[in-house]
């Protein structure tokens, strides 16, 4: 019991902090792609893809995040080269709350293609 509430305190940091990391993106304009590298591959809540979902984080600061297990992310390698895309950005957000942003993304080496956003929540959601 210590060992999951734990590993999901850790689990959830990770996200956070990558949640984070993604306003660092060169990303700004809707419409804008750039090419970048995987950088990690998890679960929303644990450390690999599991039932809680999945998570991935890219070079340039991008991070993703879905409720489902993507198959597409799945079969990704950590390092494959991946066309990412700033899709939508949400209005009217509290100030500070930049969550929300849709990313598309192409893995350049299977071909496989997904659409997530930056954060489990919306801006202005819990």
């Amino acid at each position: 019991m210590v060992s999951f509430k734990l590993n999901t305190a850790l689990g959830l940091g990770v996200a956070i902090a990558l949640v984070s990391l993604a306003h660092a993106s060169h990303l700004q304009r809707v419409g804008q792609c750039e090419m970048t590298r995987i950088k990690k591959i998890m679960g929303r809540i644990t450390p690999r893809p599991d039932s809680s979902g999945t998570g991935i984080a890219y070079a340039d600061g991008v991070y993703g995040v879905s409720y489902q297990l993507v198959a597409g992310i799945v079969r990704s390698r950590i390092g494959d080269p991946v066309r990412v895309c700033l899709v939508s950005v949400p209005k009217n957000c509290p100030p500070g709350d930049n969550r929300g942003k849709f990313y598309s993304a192409r893995n350049m080496r299977t071909g496989a293609q997904w659409k997530l956003p930056d954060a489990e929540h919306m801006c202005g959601g819990a």
